[in-house]
């Protein structure tokens, strides 16, 4: 497994297993506490492991904690996804960064998105199954959410959203988010 560096997040991180593949079908390491370690981070520090199943062109997104923020690990453990992930630390060097990516359960890869960063995806598989490794408790008060069709964001959707929840449809603006922050 190898872990690279995220240039449009700072931070961010990309680990990539090596799935090992034959007439059986692979195996495949998903998480490694040396190599998390290598990178800086500490392995015991995340706390609760989720799995969300989603089918083609559900959305969800664009989230984030408020307070002390929220790292995670996600993967897509079955079918595939259209990742994004948003530098909303307005300290960094990336703020207002965004990378995204194509995961799926062929690559098995994961990424590590800071706090402070806002992420969400889209299913672009009949079914996709994401996995997420999380360093806080869940605290319901202390979600945000972002519009996803913000314009200022002008994220790069690959597809219409066919299903969301009420909370991702009724979003708020970037600029809404960024200004209760600030009071």
């Amino acid at each position: 497994m190898k872990a690279t560096e995220v240039p449009a997040i700072a931070g961010a991180l990309l680990f990539e297993p090596a799935p090992h593949a034959d007439e059986r079908g692979f195996f495949c390491r998903t998480f490694d506490a040396d190599v998390v370690r290598s990178v800086g981070l500490d392995p015991d520090a995340f706390v609760q492991d989720s799995v969300s199943r989603s089918v083609r062109g559900v959305l969800r997104g664009l989230h984030l904690r408020s307070g002390a923020g929220e790292a995670k690990l996600v993967r897509c453990s079955y079918g595939k996804v259209f990742d994004v992930v948003v530098d909303l630390r307005a300290d960094s060097p990336t703020y207002l960064g965004q990378a995204f990516f194509d995961l799926s359960d062929e690559t098995q890869a994961t990424v590590y998105v800071p706090a402070g960063c806002a992420h969400g995806f889209q299913a672009l598989t009949a079914t996709a199954d994401v996995s997420y490794r999380i360093d806080r408790p869940h605290d319901p008060a202390e979600d945000v959410t972002i519009a996803f069709d913000d314009p200022e964001l002008a994220i790069p959707w690959p597809l219409p959203a066919t299903s969301m929840s009420p909370r991702d449809r009724e979003a708020p603006s970037l600029a809404e988010v960024l200004k209760h922050r600030e009071s």
